[in-house]
């Protein structure tokens, strides 16, 4: 699905249509991992590389390393190519579960771990945690803690009821995941759902921590057009409560730079951080 970047086709509630749904078809067809990594995260030309950075991974420096989130079982769903934002975790969990949807991107996240030569290039934001930790010497074995403590590398979907059938999961201490379920889910039926879906996941007083962004409507992956579910605070927090869930805390912090409002129209960032009671 190809759309010309002045397209924005909708705008929202003053007037305004909602944006075709990308289905799971198209993902697996036209979604390219290497065009995502070099539109969002590529060091000096990505998106999201800084202020989402900044933001996602303080936060989890900070839930990490206070002590109160911790255990034997992390599952991160939805990784995508990514794994900037197992970093913080991976020194407080002894087994990490990482996932994604589409090949692609578990090839891509295979690669890393294997330490391939062709394997996206994290060095820039493994550099950056190990700096929140104050050990910026130390990227290196950061990196190897992290390819030790991930045991595994599955295929999930957001949209059944076992997100992981027809894989037996353990129960885990937390669950994380960072820009994935606004993707999937088309209304906001859908991502209560799949939150709803995610205790059976978790231990009962199980944490879980979900990073993405705000009243968005579309983003590009190199020129290809991907829709995004539009949520706000009030929705966001509305989800979590009806699935069930005691929230912990939630952080918005608007978007300042606008210069890639072509490339993706988010206007903030967020972070929620709940238990399973």
């Amino acid at each position: 699905m190809t759309f010309p970047r002045t397209a924005r086709s909708t705008t929202r509630a003053g007037g305004t249509m909602n944006p075709p749904f990308t289905k799971q078809e198209t993902y697996i067809k036209e979604f390219s991992s290497i065009d995502y990594y070099n539109t969002y995260y590529a060091p000096g030309k990505g998106v999201l590389f800084g202020e989402w950075t900044d933001f996602v991974l303080k936060n989890l420096h900070e839930t990490f390393t206070s002590g109160n989130v911790k255990g034997d079982i992390l599952i991160d769903f939805g990784a995508g190519p990514t794994i900037y934002h197992l970093l913080s975790a991976c020194e407080v969990f002894n087994n990490i579960i990482t996932s994604d949807f589409l090949e692609q991107n578990r090839i891509q996240l295979e690669k890393w771990l294997r330490k391939d030569p062709d394997a996206l290039d994290w060095t820039h934001v493994v550099k950056c945690v190990c700096e929140l930790e104050s050990n910026s010497d130390n990227w290196e074995k950061k990196e190897a803690t992290l390819r030790r403590k991930v045991t595994k590398v599955l295929k999930c979907d957001a949209l059944v009821e076992k997100p992981y059938y027809p894989v037996a999961m353990p129960e885990a201490d937390c669950l994380i995941s960072c820009l994935c379920l606004e993707a999937p889910c088309k209304d906001l039926e859908a991502f209560t759902n799949t939150l709803k879906n995610f205790k059976a996941l978790l231990k009962t007083g199980g944490h879980i921590v979900i990073q993405s962004v705000l009243k968005c409507t579309f983003y590009f992956v190199g020129n290809k057009w991907f829709s995004c579910l539009y949520l706000t605070k009030d929705d966001l927090e509305k989800a979590f409560y009806e699935a069930g869930y005691d929230i912990v805390s939630v952080k918005v912090t608007p978007r300042s730079d606008k210069s890639g409002m072509d490339i993706s129209d988010y206007d903030s960032f967020y972070f929620v951080h709940a238990r399973k009671p």
